[in-house]
Order: structure tokens, then sequence, then C-alpha cells
């Protein structure tokens, strides 16, 4: 698509996210735990060099749980153990609040 990354985390005009498969954890459970514990800092800074599967903070994004939820809302997080529509339900008002349907 030709797309050029410019900025980490910044403004794109394609972006495709494998957020998870199955109950898979890639490569391992301590890539996950490690890039689930970065502090905020190095997130901004530092991308992986390997897909991390589930998405180390997916948990954290309202954007991924709630449309996720359509479609998968029982789906349960291979290290978390909750649901979907658990993850969704926990997450902050003012979070949930700021997705919404496109018509």
């Amino acid at each position: 698509m030709g797309r050029k990354r410019v900025q980490r985390w910044g403004q794109r005009s394609l972006d495709l996210d494998l957020i998870a498969m199955d109950d898979q954890i890639r490569p391992d459970l301590a890539t996950y735990r490690a890039w689930l514990d970065l502090p905020l800092q190095r997130q901004m800074q530092e991308a992986p060099d390997q897909l991390i599967l589930p998405h180390p903070r997916m948990h954290e994004r309202a954007f991924v749980l709630i449309p996720l939820a359509d479609v998968a809302p029982d789906w349960r997080h291979p290290v978390r153990g909750e649901t979907v529509v658990q993850m969704r339900d926990a997450l902050p008002e003012a979070l949930r609040r700021e997705v919404h349907k496109l018509q």
C-alpha cells in the first residue's frame, strides 16, 4: 500500500493488526510477558522484531475489545483467562464511550 512509517503510533493510511489466533501464545510465554511488562516509554520507541500473540495490550484497548465482542464475545484470552466481554467490561467507561459504530 506504499505506507511509510514516520512515527511509531503515528497516523497511517492503513493498519492491520493480528490480535490473536485461537489460544496460541507466540513466540512463547516469556516473550509475551516481556512485551506486556514493557514500560510505556519503551513501548513508544520500540517494536518487536517478531509477531507477539495475543497482542500484549489488547485488554487495555476499547477500540479492539468493543468490535471484537461483536464477533467473538466468548473467546478466552490464553494468558489472562478472561473472555472478550469480561475484558471489555473491565475497561473504564470513559474509554468505552470513545468507540463509536460507523454507519
